[in-house]
């Protein structure tokens, strides 16, 4: 008498399976840029979730739910005593920054495969997780983000002649004394000037609307350091990950000559394993679609099974 349950999966074979398939998958850990935190990765992170895909965002130190507002860039706000007003975020440095990262790749790796992505100035602390921990990580990807090899770091990338026209250097801070360690934007400006240049380097096409709307999710403070740390890839340790360099072909903050010339840097450094490159009509901020995050992100996804 043949038993009822051949040829039939159970439930306990069925979740054994999905849990099985689930360990296979990748999860994304997604790293934010300067004065960003991990909600502005939230449309992103919605549109993996609706494709079946797990995602974290991480906030840095500093940043997020631990995010530093002087009350001088409170309503109604100060400009002099903005200029001056401390900022816990002098004491934060590109190592603690790795740190606070490697610890949710750790996490994350005993679910399965890493992908590590990073947009803009998270794009150093990408090189520098990598250069402690590649066994952990599976691919990198970096959304038009700073990648040093043969340039030390973000200052000296900023200082090449590819980098001349970026609108970062139109975009006016806070002048800050030097001693205060952190670079300083007033977000919150009426300034219409500076709503132009902030559109320009984050996205020209914006209406005005949408532009204010993100400057809202913005920081104050970030970490002088950070720029200026000493970020290049190593070839024994990042250099062996598989990397994706999401070319965005209308930024005006990062322009394409200077992601052209990272990308060209990095394929010196490490002939054997170049960066494999995708070219997407995005301004600074990335795609306008979020389906296009989703397409590019899940192309990268299907290296990893």
């Amino acid at each position: 008498m043949s038993n009822l349950t051949d040829g039939v999966q159970t439930d306990a074979q069925a979740d054994a399976q999905a849990d099985a398939q689930r360990r296979g998958a990748p999860t994304f850990v997604l790293v934010h840029g300067a004065g960003s935190n991990s909600y502005g990765w939230s449309p992103v992170l919605r549109e993996l979730g609706t494709r079946g895909h797990r995602a974290v965002a991480v906030d840095l130190p500093g940043h997020g739910t631990g995010a530093y507002f002087p009350l001088s860039y409170q309503t109604p706000q100060d400009p002099e005593r903005l200029r001056t007003e401390p900022s816990p975020l002098s004491g934060v440095t590109l190592a603690d920054c790795a740190a606070h990262v490697v610890g949710v790749v750790r996490a994350v790796h005993r679910n399965g495969p890493v992908i590590l992505v990073g947009q803009s100035l998270g794009g150093v602390t990408v090189n520098a997780v990598a250069n402690r921990v590649p066994e952990l990580i599976s691919h990198l990807v970096y959304a038009s983000a700073f990648c040093p090899t043969r340039h030390a770091s973000v200052a000296q990338l900023m200082a090449t002649p590819e980098a001349a026209t970026s609108a970062l250097f139109r975009l006016t801070a806070v002048r800050t004394p030097p001693e205060l360690g952190v670079n300083r934007v007033n977000w919150r400006s009426g300034d219409p000037a500076f709503l132009a240049a902030a559109k320009e380097a984050l996205g020209s096409d914006l209406p005005d609307a949408e532009v204010r709307a993100l400057l809202n999710t913005l920081e104050p403070d970030e970490s002088a350091a950070i720029g200026a740390a000493d970020a290049r890839g190593l070839p024994e340790a990042w250099g062996r990950v598989p990397r994706t360099f999401l070319r965005f072909t209308e930024d005006r903050s990062i322009p394409p000559a200077l992601q052209d010339l990272m990308i060209r840097e990095a394929d010196e450094t490490t002939p054997r394993n170049r960066f494999r490159v995708r070219s997407l009509p995005a301004p600074h901020i990335g795609p306008r679609e979020v389906a296009v995050w989703g397409d590019e992100l899940e192309l990268v996804a299907r290296l990893c099974r």
